[in-house]
């Protein structure tokens, strides 16, 4: 007997209880993941960042340059003491101001700049046939802009293409909201798969 699959199987089928209501079983399987989920990141966490990245090559190799983000780290634990708690501002500033030069480029090409360059499609292609989905981007973001320009009251020709607009954004949210949907139901037709296989061995 697969000990494994059992234990799976049940875990899986205590958390589906909470679909007839809260009780506490279900409490018992969502604490364990969360516990297991976190005791497992700590240990990974320990291993990968704080022994192999830190510990071992600051006092077995002599890369005395990493005492910086050592101390910075304790730092951190500063919190604890009523006075001497605004030491650990230096390293959450630092920490706050280098995630955000980081993430900041990054998000700017990928949110902005690309977002513009999709939205820009020659209408005629390279071939000289008529691009007719580069029409229709150039249309739901013209009506969709419009919808947003609030400077002007929607009336006339600008309502009209406002209300296109919203027919746009309704496509949008209804297709990601499809997509949501399906990436849920692929999550329980695997599951269902697995107790259906490995834990009751009811398909083979």
């Amino acid at each position: 007997m697969d000990w494994g699959a059992v234990v799976a199987g049940l875990l899986t089928l205590a958390i589906y209880s909470f679909l007839y209501r809260d009780n506490p079983v279900y409490k018992f399987a969502e604490s364990l993941l969360i516990g297991l989920s976190i005791g497992y990141a700590l240990v990974t966490f320990w291993q990968t960042a704080i022994l192999d990245k830190l510990l071992q090559p600051l006092f077995q190799q002599g890369q005395l340059l990493l005492a910086v983000p050592l101390i910075l780290g304790l730092l951190m634990f500063s919190r604890f003491s009523r006075r001497l708690s605004w030491l650990s501002r230096i390293p959450l500033a630092l920490m706050i101001g280098a995630g955000a030069g980081a993430a900041i480029p990054a998000m700017l090409y990928e949110r902005t700049l690309r977002q513009v360059s999709n939205s820009i499609q020659p209408l005629v292609t390279s071939d000289s046939q008529f691009n007719f989905s580069g029409l229709v981007v150039l249309a739901g973001l013209l009506s969709t802009l419009a919808y947003f320009y609030f400077s002007r009251e929607h009336k006339g020709f600008l309502g009209g293409v406002a209300k296109i607009g919203t027919y746009f954004m309704m496509v949008f949210f209804g297709a990601t909201f499809g997509y949501t949907v399906m990436s849920r139901m692929s999550t329980l037709i695997g599951r269902i798969d697995f107790l259906l296989t490995d834990f009751l061995h009811y398909l083979q």
